[in-house]
């Protein structure tokens, strides 16, 4: 039997910043060629399993260790993370934070040029590898220049021009529209059919890595190692919910209309299930009662209206054209498509951040073409993806504050208005906190309590989930429901498709800078034509209902998603 090229014993690791251990007895061997995920809620340590194995812990992150670890054969305090980045090649969560080169083609080439590899052999490395992350026509760009999904492509490359015993993936999907989500998990496997290393990812995206096949799944909670399965193991078993993972949505489905989830079903992939005709018979049952209490929704009068909207960042190409549409008020939206379709400049566009070359933006009716950045943030939040990037004090009070101190607000009527947002927001038994004491998921709490301190009208999201574990991403989009509940328009660019079927009845989808639909968010994942245009990818639901003989995917969507609204939140 070969030697694990990962091996961890009893191992322990606690961060010097930390009065508690982030790691507890951890006991995990990795073999060569082996595909395995990492898989847990937010701070349960999977992220620090991956630090440890690739050297930046314990030499970029110090602390306290008991136990082994060795990486192909080496105890890894004895290493370094140069020698260890000889065998383990890693892709961050945070691409930013991975960039050395000044351009993509310079960035890929880092590894091989800190070899001393000949120029011509180099040149012909960075090549293969680019074209094989199709990010071949892209090597001149400086990667700030490249969209989320391209940088992605970016780091693959660089981690693939060396050849690595092991793979470390740290929420690959994170950044990246679905079907781009999808080329990377195929990618993933040619690359790890193609060498043979063994293969760690680390997501939260459980039914997207399921794409293809995985080894086994590794379970984390506060620290510890709580299974060690199979994936038919893992998605028979009620482990996931309980630890703050979501199950793929075609087990969610036939969990509720009573088809038992075993071993028989085949259940690691929906194009693998073997349904018996009785579990078709459930499915078909549940689906003809649900869809008796399907009811439409009345919205409210007209609020943003985009006509005929075009903008170019550059005289010679249009980033969008004829983009047309109305928000109504008290909707909630969701604006989806490829990565670099367009969507984040419409939202700069709506906020005033860029300038149309033509078209119209109405709020109520009201061009605001005219109208000043400030003017616009009195009626348009926007939320950014990152936190990080809004948050400019240090303390969450004066966070939520600063823009009503700058409008030169009263401080009484500061103080009061600063109260009920941060109650509103669950934020203010927090109030005197700093916000470097805050998770991810709070901090973006924040971000959304500093705009709506402003009482818009309407508030843009880009990204809210990005990166969050099934726990706190329920718990950000059940507080945007309820503040859409109290009145407030929202609009959400996104790349989730569970997030887009489950909380907005309504998507505007873009592809290379034109609009392509707007209509119903189970419509935009039951036409194959609309996903394929778009790059997105149909939902497992499309692909069940259509299994066991139902011919209205979209419907049987939306009894899923009014069943789950109605009985499970």
């Amino acid at each position: 039997m070969k030697s694990p090229v990962i091996s961890f014993k009893d191992y322990s690791f606690q961060y010097m910043a930390q009065a508690e251990p982030t790691l507890r007895n951890i006991n995990l061997d990795i073999y060569p060629g082996e595909k395995v995920l990492i898989a847990g809620a937010s701070g349960s340590g999977k992220s620090t399993i991956g630090n440890c194995v690739n050297g930046l812990i314990p030499f970029a992150y110090p602390g306290k260790s008991t136990g082994s670890l060795m990486v192909d054969g080496i105890e890894t305090e004895k290493s370094s993370i140069f020698e260890l980045s000889h065998t383990v090649g890693t892709v961050l969560q945070d691409t930013d934070g991975q960039f050395i080169g000044l351009t993509v083609g310079e960035d890929i080439a880092f590894a091989p040029e800190n070899d001393c590899v000949p120029q011509a052999e180099m040149k012909e490395m960075v090549d293969r590898v680019a074209k094989l992350v199709d990010i071949d026509h892209h090597l001149e760009y400086s990667p700030q220049e490249l969209s989320g999904g391209q940088k992605q492509r970016v780091s693959l490359a660089g981690v693939m021009v060396e050849e690595v015993k092991v793979l470390l993936f740290d929420e690959p999907l994170a950044n990246l529209d679905p079907a781009a989500g999808r080329a990377t998990i195929e990618l993933i496997d040619m690359v790890h059919e193609r060498t043979g290393a063994a293969v760690l990812i680390i997501e939260h995206r459980l039914e997207d890595v399921l794409w293809r096949s995985m080894d086994r799944i590794i379970l984390m909670n506060e620290g510890e190692i709580v299974a060690d399965m199979s994936v038919t193991e893992m998605l028979t078993g009620n482990l996931l919910l309980q630890h703050g993972i979501r199950e793929p949505l075609y087990l969610t489905a036939l969990r509720y209309t009573g088809v038992e989830i075993n071993e028989a079903l085949h259940p690691e992939h929906v194009d693998k299930l073997v349904l018996k005709p009785e579990d078709k018979e459930k499915v078909q049952s549940w689906y003809k009662k649900q869809r008796a209490e399907i009811h439409s929704v009345q919205h409210g009068e007209e609020l943003l209206c985009v006509k005929n909207l075009k903008f170019g960042y550059t005289p010679d190409k249009y980033n969008l054209q004829d983009v047309n549409f109305t928000i109504h008020k008290g909707e909630m939206v969701s604006i989806v498509g490829r990565n670099g379709a367009g969507k984040s400049t419409l939202a700069k566009l709506i906020c005033g951040f860029e300038k149309p070359v033509s078209g119209e933006i109405y709020m109520e009716g009201r061009d605001i073409e005219k109208d000043t950045i400030k003017e616009r943030a009195e009626r348009i939040g926007y939320v950014m993806q990152n936190p990080n990037q809004m948050i400019s004090k240090p303390m969450i009070w004066d966070e939520v504050e600063m823009a009503l101190v700058q409008s030169g607000m009263p401080k009484e009527e500061r103080t009061k208005r600063v109260e009920e947002t941060l109650k509103v927001c669950g934020l203010y038994s927090f109030r005197n906190w700093p916000v470097s004491a805050l998770s991810y998921g709070q901090k973006k709490r924040v971000t959304i309590a500093s705009i709506l301190v402003q009482r818009p009208q309407v508030i843009i999201l880009d990204e809210p989930t990005a990166g969050q574990d099934y726990h706190h991403y329920t718990e950000i989009m059940d507080f945007l429901k309820e503040l859409n509940e109290k009145g407030y328009t929202i609009l959400m660019i996104t790349h989730d498709m569970h997030l887009m079927l489950e909380y907005t009845e309504r998507a505007i989808v873009f592809s290379e800078g034109r609009m392509l639909a707007d209509t119903t968010a189970a419509h935009v994942l039951n036409d194959p034509e609309l996903v394929q245009a778009a790059n997105l990818k149909e939902t497992s639901l499309y692909t069940l209902s259509l299994a066991c003989g139902i011919d209205e995917p979209q419907v049987f969507t939306e009894c899923f998603i009014g069943y789950e609204n109605k009985e499970v939140r």
